[in-house]
């Protein structure tokens, strides 16, 4: 009898532990309305380490797209580099998709710069989807936690990628610095190539990278790499003026397998002590 008592508790205590889904430390998932849209976006939002021992310090913020994706990404690769102090310390936030949208439907129309034909799905609400983060994001994350907000960096991938260059370009003091991975250039035909870029009284430093396999050649759809060269040198253009750029090719990724070296090469030059 005691050995089937102990066996039954060993078994309970077994599928309690595999029914225990696994959370991000000092993690949390609050929703946050666009008062102009209506639109609800979940905000995925981690602290840092030292964020409750030391209550007098402020952090900067890493915003992210594509919150479902680049969340846990960002969260796995930064933990050991601030928690051994090779990097400095962030909070970051992950914007997610609007709630009961698909992810496709909702990335396309917030993070295309405009209005295209042909398109089934909706796009250019860049602006709209700027305004949001700007004054409605901002004032949640900067009023609720210890955040810096002379040190906001933006990071963005394919669609989001081409969501920051927008951004850098038409308002590009949201954000201090900028990691962009695999912009879509491609989209509305390379119509962001042609944008002027404002002047900034402060320097802003961006960090964007492309897969070496991002290329016809590769079976890719799109040539990203000779995009992203263009967009280089666009950028680079403005180095005088307000925008430091550093620029790389991640050799052998494809557009699925670039951004997760891409965001971590980014934010060490960023972040590193």
């Amino acid at each position: 009898m005691k050995f089937l008592l102990t066996l039954m508790i060993l078994v309970l205590c077994a599928k309690c532990q595999a029914q225990s889904p696994f959370e991000i430390p000092r993690s949390q998932v609050i929703d946050i309305t666009d008062p102009i849209s209506g639109r609800t976006y979940p905000l995925y939002i981690k602290l840092p380490r030292s964020y409750d021992p030391q209550l007098s310090k402020t952090y900067p913020v890493i915003y992210l797209t594509d919150a479902l994706y680049s969340f846990q990404l960002i969260s796995g690769a930064t933990r050991f580099p601030m928690n051994s102090g090779t990097m400095q310390e962030f909070i970051i936030v992950a914007i997610s998709y609007e709630k009961g949208s698909k992810g496709t439907q909702s990335r396309v129309r917030d993070y295309t710069p405009r209005k295209t034909q042909g398109w089934k799905l909706i796009t250019g609400k860049a602006v709209e989807h700027a305004t949001f983060i700007r004054e409605t994001v901002f004032n949640y994350v900067e009023t609720h936690y210890r955040a810096d907000s002379e040190k906001r960096t933006f990071v963005g991938n394919s669609w989001g990628g081409i969501f920051g260059v927008y951004i850098l370009f038409s308002q590009p003091d949201m954000f201090s610095s900028y990691i962009i991975g695999s912009p879509s250039v491609w989209f509305a035909d390379k119509d962001i190539l042609s944008q002027p870029v404002a002047k900034s009284e402060l320097i802003k430093r961006v960090y964007m990278a492309v897969g070496g396999q991002e290329s016809p050649d590769f079976g890719q759809q799109q040539d990203m790499v000779t995009d992203a060269k263009a967009l280089a040198k666009k950028i680079e253009q403005q180095q005088s003026q307000s925008i430091t750029l550093k620029f790389s090719v991640i050799e052998n990724a494809t557009h699925t397998t670039a951004f997760p070296t891409i965001a971590i090469q980014g934010l060490d030059w960023l972040y590193q002590k």
